[in-house]
């Protein structure tokens, strides 16, 4: 491929991950917080810098919170809120997705999150992978205008769940499909190469040890969910460039 033939879309945890992104020669990131749980939307400072950082190609994730992708009626104002505050800073895209308790593609709400979005592009996140029948999600998520599906073929990793990422490529009429979940720099020529896809989503994170020299062990932040108290995860430009290198051959 010639870099023009691909885009590389960054699953960005912070403003550092923003910079290693920026630095790598990414196309775009998914601004997100909360992770460990599948990613939550970020808070207004870290979308502002993230927003100071990029020319282009920032896109926000609005979640309000893990778990499943079936919201109440204040998540749902919640989501409004986020979408709204996301566009007045800037942000050229949204990333969303909200499904109905059958596990179907909540037509009705994501009618309600895109016209807050406006002009913004809007990706339709893994929420994709939890759908019951892939096809006729697929069908929605393109009559709502959706730019863009996320999703990692309903498998627990992209590279897994190829044979359905091949089914909805060559199903895909005007969204494109964007494998996401384990891509990294040893596979991503494969994916490309068994699923015809051209656009990529990648975390390329590495471990990031604390720089505290004090550290009190008895204690957990997360309470009974065990988290990395003196460490984090940052995006690695060397783990970015390694992918973008791959696709070039």
């Amino acid at each position: 491929m010639e870099r023009k033939d691909f885009k590389i879309e960054v699953c960005a945890n912070s403003v550092e991950s923003v910079k290693a992104a920026v630095e790598a020669g990414a196309d775009r990131v998914e601004l997100c917080a909360g992770m460990p749980e599948g990613g939550t939307t970020p808070s207004w400072g870290t979308i502002a810098l993230a927003r100071e950082m990029m020319p282009a190609g920032l896109h926000v994730i609005i979640r309000p919170r893990g778990g499943d992708f079936l919201y109440n009626e204040w998540e749902r104002e919640v989501m409004l809120r986020d979408i709204d505050a996301a566009r007045r800073i800037g942000a050229d895209g949204v990333v969303l997705g909200c499904l109905t308790e059958d596990g179907q593609v909540d037509v009705r709400l994501m009618r309600r999150l895109m016209a807050e979005a406006g002009g913004m592009s809007v990706t339709f996140h893994r929420a994709f992978d939890m759908c019951c029948d892939p096809l006729a999600a697929l069908r929605d998520i393109e009559s709502l205008g959706c730019h863009r599906i996320l999703t990692s073929g309903q498998q627990a990793t992209a590279e897994e769940g190829i044979p359905l990422l091949r089914q909805l490529v060559a199903a895909a009429r005007n969204v494109i499909i964007m494998p996401g979940c384990g891509v990294n720099g040893g596979n991503v020529s494969m994916i490309a190469r068994e699923t015809g896809a051209h656009e990529f989503h990648l975390s390329a994170r590495m471990p990031v040890e604390s720089g505290m020299r004090y550290r009190n062990t008895r204690v957990s932040m997360g309470g009974t969910v065990q988290v990395a108290e003196y460490g984090r995860d940052v995006s690695s430009p060397q783990k970015i460039k390694a992918v973008i290198d791959a696709l070039l051959g």
